[in-house]
């Protein structure tokens, strides 16, 4: 399958990306940083350096990849935990105006799949309604919204002690994301048990 990974050097961008391709996937990794263009390229996949904010310039890089699925892993994320309560309205604008700007670049290319990232604890206060319109609008468009447990494991904010439940360890969330590409529409939650 041909799968457009937004997000594809983040927490688990980073973990799906070898995943998806070690399973003959072709796979363009999207990254807004030049930076980390060359780990997508090392893994196998096509590098596309993008804003998602860019609609046109977007609309553009996913029709000349041309996906049959578009993957949407984006967060806007501080890598310091303390700096995270800040964060919130980056994260916030990367659900909302990120994707609508991802589902029309991948309506644009004629994608027949769509697969986005979601949460599977009650938000921070005032972040309930972006997350409530990321997924109606990936819902809407005939997606499968994936709501995460809070990722503990290597390169998490949670390393060395799980968080409290809802929860799932990075690696297993990756591994689960793989073998939900073809899920129907609809919410799955992936957490572990309690």
């Amino acid at each position: 399958m041909r799968i457009f990974l937004a997000g594809a050097t983040g927490v688990i961008g980073s973990r799906l990306l070898p995943l998806l391709v070690g399973a003959g996937h072709e796979v363009a990794g999207l990254t807004r940083s030049p930076g980390k263009a060359a780990a997508v390229r090392a893994s196998g996949a096509c590098a596309v350096v993008h804003d998602v904010y860019d609609a046109d310039g977007l609309t553009t890089a996913v029709m000349d990849f041309a996906p049959e699925l578009v993957m949407h892993q984006l967060t806007d994320l501080p890598d310091d935990v303390a700096r995270l309560a800040a964060s919130g309205e980056a994260n916030s604008r990367i659900r909302t105006e990120g994707t609508v700007n991802l589902l029309a670049a991948a309506a644009a290319a004629a994608a027949t799949r769509f697969i986005a990232q979601s949460i599977a604890w009650a938000p921070p206060a005032g972040r309930g309604a972006a997350i409530a319109t990321h997924e109606s609008a990936v819902l809407a468009a005939g997606g499968v919204v994936l709501r995460y447990g809070q990722f503990y494991g290597p390169g998490t904010y949670y390393e060395s002690t799980p968080p409290a439940h809802p929860r799932i360890h990075i690696d297993t969330a990756a591994t689960r994301t793989l073998d939900l590409l073809e899920a129907p529409t609809g919410v799955v939650v992936v957490v572990d048990p309690e």
